[in-house]
């Protein structure tokens, strides 16, 4: 949010016309704040800088799209996305705010069982896919920071995204229609892979997977069984190739750190938020696993938006203490970072890390 708030410019210039596309926004947020930049975005296939312009990655994607605008008002605006397979049609509806990130309320599956043959469709094969988009952002980013390309897990975190109803309805699929869900998982999983397998023939800095919700969204059991085995087996292609591999996931995340761990080659991971919205005590983390895997976050969002700069240098000042032997730890938030967040605020992270980072 802080990256389009940085532009002054209605927030949906940047996400549905790409006024600047939000990845550039980002970049000159590094610039002013003067950070080490984290670029998560990254992707294969041609450039597409807003969700007014998207289109199919390659020939063989058979997805085809179309927006219309269905209302427009001084702080918001209404967008219907109809997405033609060759199985049909399917719809989606997003909201684009003036000074929010859009929200979408109405998703593409209406009945998951009955439109479950659109699916297929959107995971094309990526074996044909260039890194035009990755090596742009990449390029562009340059000395300032590092690009990571990016990928999802299977999970109810991803199905939210697809199915109308919301976690309800995910639940009563699970329950009811688990051969759906098994399926799902399948095929997303045989994507990712063969998306990695592509992806990293063009060396990215970094493979990131994000995975917003994972314990949020589903349970321990739920992302034992949904997510890590995609997350075994892609970190493991990862590391065969010499690429470092991060996860974020918001919410509650040591079970992950303890199972990333134990079971993965996953190299690092954020944003170990601590409580109430999450449940990480970055001392323990560290204390606990932190020879094992890089630690990343940690700092309090919503103390963030209302403490004073003082009391945030002495936020990050603790971080990196909990967390600073051995090295491994990047100084960051417990997640983005509030809209209204005083910029007095963030600098005083990044004096923090100038201060205290270096030992």
């Amino acid at each position: 949010m802080v990256p389009a708030k940085l532009t002054g410019k209605p927030f949906w210039e940047i996400y549905l016309y790409g006024n600047p596309p939000l990845w550039k926004a980002y970049i000159e947020a590094v610039k002013y704040y003067k950070i080490d930049g984290w670029q998560y975005g990254g992707y294969l296939g041609p450039l597409v800088d807003s969700d007014a312009s998207q289109r199919p990655r390659d020939k063989k994607d058979k997805r085809r799209f179309r927006n219309i605008i269905m209302n427009k008002e001084s702080d918001v605006i209404t967008v219907r996305t109809y997405l033609r397979t060759p199985k049909g049609k399917l719809w989606s509806e997003t909201n684009y705010y003036k000074d929010q990130p859009p929200w979408t309320t109405r998703k593409f599956f209406k009945d998951f069982e009955k439109e479950f043959e659109h699916l297929q469709y959107f995971y094309p094969d990526p074996s044909n896919l260039s890194d035009e988009a990755y090596a742009t952002m990449a390029k562009a980013m340059g000395n300032l920071g590092t690009t990571g390309l990016s990928v999802g897990l299977p999970g109810f975190q991803d199905l939210y995204g697809l199915i109308d109803g919301g976690l309800p309805q995910i639940c009563r699929l699970y329950m009811q229609k688990r051969y759906l869900i098994e399926e799902y998982r399948r095929m997303y999983h045989d994507y990712i892979i063969s998306y990695v397998e592509k992806g990293l023939k063009f060396q990215p800095e970094f493979l990131m997977i994000g995975a917003s919700g994972l314990l949020t969204l589903q349970s321990p059991k739920i992302f034992v069984e949904l997510s890590l085995p995609t997350l075994k087996k892609i970190t493991r292609m990862a590391k065969e190739a010499g690429i470092p591999s991060h996860l974020h996931s918001c919410g509650r995340e040591k079970f992950i750190v303890e199972k990333a761990v134990a079971e993965t080659n996953l190299s690092s991971i954020e944003p170990l938020e601590p409580p109430p919205n999450g449940d990480c005590d970055l001392a323990e983390i560290k204390r606990l696993y932190g020879k094992k895997i890089a630690l990343k976050g940690n700092i309090q969002t919503t103390k963030l938006l209302f403490a004073s700069p003082k009391q945030v240098e002495l936020m990050a000042k603790e971080c990196i203490e909990a967390a600073k032997e051995g090295g491994g730890y990047v100084l960051s938030t417990g997640d983005q970072v509030g809209r209204d967040t005083p910029d007095e605020n963030i600098f005083a992270i990044v004096k923090a890390a100038k201060k205290y980072g270096q030992y």
